[in-house]
């Protein structure tokens, strides 16, 4: 058995995660009482946890101690990958900071993330039922600029870019033929070129810590595959440029993977694993429940 463990991205979050490993897991509650204001924004209820400032540190904080719980167990990945915030997490985990210094730097990148783009102006969009080329197309309008920000997996990718551009490609996806064209609930045109300044603020950041070796190999969004250069130029690209999350499924399983573990709240990443090859061993760990069951399936397969 070959385990890639897969980090949820900023969307998945919700008031009350984490909360029954908290109460039910000395090493989880050990790692959120480390961190009590980002545990209660995680617990109780509030307005700040759908606020990319405070979601990006809420959901690396309950991503890692979860990884760490069934790392404890005995449950070890060969990979580990995560969608954009995610990745982050999937780094943490690894060991490739501490925690106090992914804390740090998450906590930044949200905050320089939210800032960067006045709120009102940038958007973005799932589209539905198109392929690669056919959404290549469609982001070529004649007002404004839309690109690609995420190949999640086939026939979903999600376009971003300033509000007439992506207008503009979210009726042209309809003319090509997208099933649906879906505006996405969030603050601004992440993965865009419109957060080329906002790298540079980050890679400030990033410098500030000399990153240690991932102690499990890491499979990056900025290419869909392993990567020989340094992190910190990689985590600068990858703000603002695409994440090339089917790419990185599809080489795990070229590398013999047959088995994904989903960390973190929500099951999406499992969904798109599902769309490239539904036969491929799937667990989604978000609660006491599926993590005892995951840790009993995985350790007597």
């Amino acid at each position: 058995m070959k385990i890639a463990f897969m980090f949820a991205g900023q969307g998945s979050q919700h008031i009350g995660m984490g909360r029954d490993l908290y109460d039910s897991i000395p090493l989880v509650k050990v790692i959120y009482d480390q961190y009590p204001t980002i545990r209660d924004l995680c617990f109780n209820e509030n307005e700040l946890l759908n606020q990319t400032a405070y979601a990006q540190k809420c959901m690396l904080l309950t991503s890692y101690a979860i990884a760490k719980a069934v790392e404890a167990k005995g449950v070890k990945p060969e990979y580990v990958l995560g969608l954009s915030l995610g990745e982050y997490s999937a780094l943490a985990f690894a060991d490739t900071w501490t925690l106090d210094e992914a804390i740090d730097i998450i906590s930044n990148r949200g905050a320089i993330m939210q800032n960067a783009l006045p709120l009102g102006t940038t958007k973005m969009a799932a589209v539905i039922g198109l392929d690669r080329e056919k959404v290549l197309e469609g982001i070529k309008v004649k007002n404004g600029v839309c690109e690609v920000a995420n190949y999640n997996c086939p026939g979903q990718i999600v376009i971003t870019g300033d509000n007439a551009g992506v207008d503009e490609a979210m009726e042209n996806m309809k003319s090509l033929g997208a099933l649906k064209v879906v505006e996405l609930n969030v603050s601004g045109a992440f993965h865009s070129s419109f957060l080329d300044n906002a790298s540079k603020e980050l890679r400030k950041v990033l410098d500030k810590y000399t990153p240690n070796k991932p102690k499990y190999k890491v499979v990056y969004n900025v290419s869909g595959k392993e990567e020989t250069r340094p992190l910190n130029d990689i985590l600068e690209d990858q703000i603002h440029n695409s994440v090339y999350f089917e790419d990185s499924l599809k080489y795990l399983i070229e590398q013999g993977v047959d088995t994904f573990v989903e960390i973190g709240p929500g099951k999406a990443l499992s969904g798109f694993l599902k769309r490239i090859d539904r036969k491929i061993k799937c667990y989604t760990l978000e609660d006491l429940a599926s993590i005892e069951d995951a840790i009993n399936n995985l350790l007597n397969d």
